[in-house]
C-alpha cells in the first residue's frame, strides 16, 4: 500500500508517495486547478501512476483556506460581542504598519460591521458573570441573521477567557434558533487574554467553516468516487497533521497548512546532514516561503498574521511568505525602475512561455531567457523562448536596455526580495544567518538558492534529492500533533503549584484525547508542557519548556532562568531587575501515524549519460556551463560552476565561483569559494 503527501499551491499542485512494503517511490507535479483544486490533486495522483484504492494513506496540505481569507471569498459571517466591543476587529492593536506612510490603509475586517451586533452583558476578569444574557435581547438579532441567509456565527464576548458561561448562553440559544448555521465561541477557539487576537482568530474559524466544510466534501467524494478507501489526513500549520474529521472545525490551523510539509523535510535533512541550524526556503509558481529550524523542530510563533493587524493567534510555524516565485511578474513603476511581484500569473493563464495565453514577463520566463532553464522543463512540458523573450522585450525596451540584462535584473529583483524575507525572520528571533545552512526547496528554489546565501552571507546550501516536492515529502512522515492552552496569570514566585499541575493535567487529558480520538496508540503519545511567560509590564511573551511532571517550589529558579535565556536568545536583552509573569499554560501532544521503521529513505536509483552543454547568462555575459542530468552527481562526486543540475521537478543553478557535491543521500551541498 502507498502512502501519500499532496501538496497544493498557487501554481503546481506536488505529489510523492512511498510504497510502504519495499520502500519504492514516485513523484508528481501538475498545474494547479484554481476553480476547483480537488480536479488538480486527482490529477497528481494519475500522474503519478497511482491507483488510490492502492492508497493507504493521503496527507494533504492545501492553500485554500489562505487564498480564501487573502480574497475575502468565502460567505458572509458575522459576530456577537460585548456592548463596546464592537470594533476590535477594525480598532486593532492601534499601531501602524508603516510608521512614515501618512496614507496607509488598514486591510478590510474579516467580519463587516453592518454584521458585528452587540450584547449588554458582562463578565468580569476574574470571571464572575456581572450581566447575565438575555434572551429577549438576541431575538431581533437572530431575525437580521436569518434575514441576511448568514452561515456562520463568531460568538466573542469580553473576558470570556476567565469565564465561558455567557458564549455558551449564546450560543446555545443560537443553535435552537438557528440550526443550519456554524456557531464559533472564542472561548472554545483561544482560551486566554487579549480580545484582538482572541476574536480575530475567532473569526477566521467562522469565516473559513463553510469554505473548508465544502473543499473537503468535494474531495472526500471525488477520492471516494476512484476507489479510495485510506485514511485522508490534514497538513496542520503547527508542523503536525489531524483527520479530515477534525480539520473541519479547527480549520483557524490550515493556514499555512502547505509549506507546513517543508518544515518536515527541512527536520529530515537535518538528521541527514548532521546540519543543526537550517533556513528552510521553498520558492514555488506564486510564492517565496522561508522558515527557521533548530535541533530538527521549526520554530513556534503566536503573533502569526493573515495581513497587517489581521492574527491568527494558535500555536504555528514561523513560516514568513513574499510574493517571490516562478510566475512573478515583471513591471515598471511609476518612477520608471523594474519591480517584480507580488502580482502572478499563477496556473492560469501562467508564464508567458508556458503557451497557455499568458503575455506578461515573469521570472520564469527570464530564467528561461537566461538559458538557466531547458526549453523542455525537464521532460514536462515544451517551453517557448520566443514568448519569454518577446514579453520580457516589452519592459526592456522602456528601459532601455537588452533583453538579457532585462531578465537578469528580474532574477535579481525577485532574489533580493527572498533574501529579505530570511532576514525578517532571522532578525525577528534574534539569529545571524551566518551560523545557518540554507535548504532549498521547491520546483524553483535552487535556481535562486547560491544568490540568495550569497546575500545572507550564509556559507552552505543544501539541495535534498525531492527538493521539487518537498513539502508533498515531508507531508508522508509528520507525527499526528494536538495543541492546548489555557490563560493562568501570576508571578512566577508566587505560583500555586498545586493549581498548576491540576491545570497542566486537564490540558493533558484534552490533548490526549484529541489523539486518540485520531486513531493515535495511547502507548505512542507523547506530551511537552510550556509556559508563556514575560516580564512584568510587557505585552509580549515568550514560550518556555518547563517538566512533563508536577513541579516543586526547588525548580522556579530553573524555570526562571530558561525564561531569561529565552528572552535573550529572542530578544538580545535578559534582566534580573523585573518580576517574571506567566499569563497561560500550554501542552503540545504527538503521536507517530506511521511505524518508524516505514520513514526509511528508499534507494535513488542511479542516472545514465555524460553532462551536455549550454550557454548561461551570468553577470552580464553568457558562459559555457555543464549540464547534469538528474541522479548523475554520484555521492562523493564534486563538480564547479557554472552549471545545471536538472531533475524531473527542479533545477539547479551553480554559478561561477560555486562548488557542489552529492553527500550519501544524494543531497546537494553548495558551498561559495572564498
Amino acid at each position: 500500500m502507498w502512502r501519500v503527501g499532496i501538496d497544493v499551491g498557487g501554481t503546481f499542485t506536488d505529489l510523492y508517495a512511498v510504497d510502504s512494503g519495499t520502500g519504492a517511490a514516485c513523484t508528481g507535479k501538475v498545474l494547479t486547478t484554481p476553480q476547483n483544486r480537488v480536479l488538480g490533486v486527482i490529477s497528481a495522483i494519475s500522474q503519478a501512476g497511482l491507483s488510490p484504492e492502492d492508497i493507504d494513506l493521503l496527507v494533504h496540505g492545501t492553500t485554500t483556506g489562505t487564498n480564501a481569507l487573502i480574497e475575502r471569498s468565502f460567505p458572509p459571517a458575522a459576530m456577537i460581542t460585548t456592548e463596546g466591543f464592537r470594533d476590535v476587529l477594525e480598532i486593532g492593536r492601534m499601531h501602524r504598519e508603516h510608521l512614515y506612510r501618512p496614507y496607509q490603509t488598514k486591510p478590510e475586517p474579516l467580519i463587516r460591521r453592518r454584521n458585528r451586533f452587540v450584547l449588554e452583558e458582562r463578565v468580569n476578569a476574574r470571571g464572575a458573570v456581572e450581566i447575565p444574557v438575555d434572551p429577549v435581547e438576541l431575538e431581533p438579532i437572530i431575525d437580521v441573521l436569518r434575514k441576511r441567509d448568514i452561515q456562520s456565527v463568531a460568538v466573542c464576548l469580553i473576558n470570556s477567557y476567565a469565564n465561558p458561561a455567557n458564549e455558551k448562553a449564546v450560543a446555545e440559544l443560537l443553535r435552537k434558533a438557528l440550526p443550519d448555521i456554524s456557531i464559533t465561541m472564542s472561548s472554545d477557539v483561544k482560551p486566554v487574554f487579549r480580545e484582538h487576537s482572541r476574536f480575530s482568530t475567532t473569526a477566521v474559524r467562522a469565516v473559513l467553516l463553510p469554505v473548508m466544510a465544502t473543499y473537503f466534501e468535494r474531495l472526500e467524494i471525488a477520492l471516494r468516487e476512484k476507489g479510495f478507501k485510506g485514511r485522508l489526513m490534514i497538513l496542520k500549520s503547527n508542523g503536525g497533521m489531524m483527520s479530515v474529521e477534525q480539520a473541519r472545525t479547527r480549520v483557524e490551523e490550515l493556514v499555512e497548512s502547505g509549506p507546513a510539509g517543508g518544515i518536515g523535510y527541512a527536520s529530515r535533512i537535518s538528521d541527514m546532514t548532521g546540519q543543526t541550524k537550517i533556513i528552510h526556503t521553498d520558492v514555488g509558481g506564486t510564492s517565496f516561503d522561508t522558515s527557521v529550524v533548530e535541533d530538527g523542530q521549526g520554530l513556534i510563533t503566536r503573533e502569526y498574521e493573515i495581513e497587517f493587524d489581521i492574527p491568527v493567534a494558535v500555536p504555528m510555524l514561523d513560516i514568513r511568505s513574499v510574493g517571490a516565485g516562478g510566475g512573478s511578474i515583471g513591471w515598471i513603476d511609476e518612477g520608471g525602475s523594474l519591480r517584480v511581484g507580488p502580482m502572478s500569473a499563477g496556473s492560469e493563464p501562467g508564464p508567458a512561455c508556458y503557451g497557455r495565453g499568458g503575455n506578461c514577463p515573469t521570472v520564469t520566463d527570464a530564467n528561461l531567457v537566461l538559458g538557466r532553464l531547458s526549453s523542455d522543463l525537464s521532460g514536462k512540458f515544451r517551453l517557448d523562448v520566443d514568448a519569454a523573450r518577446q514579453a520580457v522585450g516589452t519592459i526592456a525596451e522602456q528601459l532601455g536596455i537588452s533583453i538579457e540584462d532585462c531578465a537578469e535584473g528580474m532574477v535579481r529583483i525577485a532574489t533580493e526580495a527572498m533574501a529579505q524575507a530570511v532576514k525578517i525572520v532571522l532578525a525577528s528571533r534574534g539569529r545571524d544567518p551566518r551560523d545557518y545552512a540554507l535548504a532549498s526547496f521547491g520546483g524553483a528554489g535552487p535556481m535562486h538558492a547560491c544568490a540568495v546565501a550569497s546575500a545572507l552571507q550564509t556559507p552552505k546550501v543544501i539541495v535534498p534529492h525531492y527538493s521539487g516536492v518537498a513539502s508533498a515529502h515531508g507531508a508522508t512522515y509528520l507525527n499526528l500533533k494536538h495543541d492546548e492552552e489555557m490563560f493562568y496569570f501570576t508571578v512566577l514566585s508566587e505560583a500555586a503549584l498545586d493549581q498548576v499541575a491540576k491545570q497542566f493535567e486537564q490540558l493533558k487529558a484534552r490533548a490526549s484525547t484529541a489523539l486518540l480520538d485520531q486513531g493515535a496508540a495511547n502507548r505512542d503519545v507523547s506530551i511537552s508542557h510550556v509556559m508563556r511567560m514575560r516580564y512584568a509590564g510587557q505585552t509580549f511573551e515568550v514560550d518556555v519548556s518547563v517538566p512533563e511532571r508536577t513541579i516543586t517550589a526547588k525548580e522556579l529558579g530553573a524555570i526562571a532562568e530558561a525564561f531569561h535565556q529565552t528572552h535573550k536568545q529572542e530578544f538580545g536583552v535578559r534582566s534580573e531587575d523585573f518580576p517574571i509573569e506567566i499569563v497561560a499554560l500550554g501542552v503540545t501532544a504527538e503521536a507517530p501515524i506511521v511505524d518508524a521503521a516505514e520513514n526509511s529513505a528508499a534507494p535513488v536509483p542511479e542516472g545514465q549519460g555524460d553532462p551536455s552543454e549550454r550557454d548561461v547568462y551570468f553577470a552580464g555575459d553568457w558562459s559555457k556551463a555543464l549540464v547534469y542530468g538528474p541522479n548523475t552527481i554520484l555521492p562523493g562526486q564534486a563538480i564547479a560552476g557554472p552549471a545545471v543540475v536538472e531533475d524531473a521537478h527542479s533545477c539547479i543553478i551553480l554559478p561561477p565561483g560555486w562548488t557542489a557535491r552529492a553527500d550519501d543521500f544524494r543531497n546537494i551541498i553548495m558551498e561559495e569559494q572564498a
